[in-house]
């Protein structure tokens, strides 16, 4: 999308994001890069990492391959981010895995994986960042998604892994306030990106989700990136525990057919 995703300034700001290397991560750390932020970006893939990165100042960026789901990983990425700038003032988790279906159809190795990437991820990446943002007085911002407030036919397994995400988000801000930090949650219905390439690329397949969006279309990951850095800047301030829909209205419905 070419609409400007961000009025506010980051400028000094020290910003990680996990699972930047594609779709709503890869936004998101444009949107902060674009706002003056200094980025350090995490994924399995550097290459993709450093695409991402590519046209920004060196001085400015980072990009520093780690797997989530490893606790050791998270902690010397953490680590090697404050050691490189200094400080750390805002988090993204964003990292995220996919497996479908009836959950007895789930192989228990995917369920192993997701887990491993969505929940124990998010732990280890709290667990690491929370005590630097209370030294800057920071914010942590989750990518939670709709399907962690209610149930869809045939996730069963990922839709607990986002309410997982989401209550994290909402106890840790009770936990961390007295300590000055924030932490906020966005949570997209159906968006436009690689985990979603083989559920909806043409009008016919797209046409039962685009049903039940408000605003006409699926969500691309450009419209979740303002709602991140919206939640991540003073603006907010008086913002934490809120987990907020940025949906195109999915989560309005009471689910019933489009009349």
């Amino acid at each position: 999308m070419a609409a400007k995703t961000t009025t506010h300034d980051f400028t000094g700001s020290v910003v990680l994001v996990t699972g930047g290397g594609s779709g709503i991560g890869a936004a998101i750390t444009r949107a902060f890069l674009d706002a003056g932020a200094t980025v350090a970006v995490t994924g399995r893939r550097r290459e993709k990492l450093e695409e991402v990165l590519a046209g920004h100042p060196a001085e400015r960026t980072a990009a520093m391959p780690a797997d989530v789901s490893d606790g050791a990983q998270v902690r010397d990425l953490v680590a090697g981010v404050v050691e490189r700038f200094g400080h750390l003032d805002v988090v993204v988790s964003n990292a995220a895995g996919y497996a479908g279906g009836e959950i007895t159809d789930v192989a228990d190795e995917d369920w192993e994986s997701m887990r491993a990437t969505n929940v124990d991820g998010f732990f280890h990446l709290a667990k690491a960042a929370l005590p630097h943002l209370a030294d800057s007085r920071g914010t942590l911002v989750a990518v939670s998604s709709v399907s962690g407030d209610r149930g869809d036919w045939g996730q069963a397994a990922y839709n607990a892994t986002k309410a997982a995400i989401t209550n994290f988000v909402r106890s840790l801000a009770l936990d961390w306030g007295s300590r000055g930090v924030r932490l906020n949650a966005v949570a997209p219905a159906f968006t436009l990106t690689e985990l979603t390439e083989g559920m909806g690329r043409d009008e016919e397949s797209l046409a039962p989700f685009v049903d039940r969006i408000a605003l006409g279309r699926p969500g691309e990951p450009e419209d979740v990136a303002p709602a991140v850095l919206w939640l991540a800047s003073d603006a907010a301030r008086y913002v934490t525990g809120a987990v907020l829909a940025v949906d195109g209205g999915t989560s309005a419905s009471t689910g019933q057919p489009h009349g």
